[in-house]
């Protein structure tokens, strides 16, 4: 299956935010959404990615302080991109090298989705689920 299928099939509203943003702000939205990460969006195009674990960076690094900054000067840039032609397992694999956790869905330059390796995780289990109930029906039909 490819990325562009489990978007299809997921359809939210991405979460997004400027790079303008506040910290405090985008810190906010994190908690209220119950995400663990934000693109940061500017003129339609994905500038980069603002996590929990930018946030908390920036903060052990400068303290309180740090809220009213601009998320833009504390992102991490330039987010790592995929395709919706990209496979679930290509995807993971990119996750685990580059040790992140959300990746932008790029299509002609615009994002059209985000996926988190929770939301990949979750198709590979209902997969396997699917394929271990279609053996046990083989096996008692045989």
């Amino acid at each position: 299956m490819t990325i562009g299928q489990i978007i299809a099939r997921a359809r939210q509203d991405i979460v997004q935010c400027a790079p303008d943003t506040t910290v405090a702000e985008a810190a906010r939205l994190l908690a209220e959404r119950r995400i663990g990460a934000l693109p940061v969006v500017e003129d339609g195009r994905v500038a980069g990615i603002f996590s929990e674990r930018d946030l908390l960076y920036c903060i052990t690094r400068e303290g309180a302080a740090v809220l009213d900054r601009p998320v833009g000067a504390v992102m991490t840039a330039p987010a790592i991109c995929i395709e919706p032609a990209t496979s679930v397992l290509d995807a993971l694999s990119l996750m685990t090298q580059r040790r992140v956790r959300h990746l932008p869905v790029i299509e002609d330059g615009r994002m059209v989705g985000f996926v988190s390796i929770g939301d990949l995780v979750k198709y590979r289990i209902e997969r396997a689920e699917t394929e271990a109930q279609a053996m046990r029906e083989y096996i008692r039909s045989a």
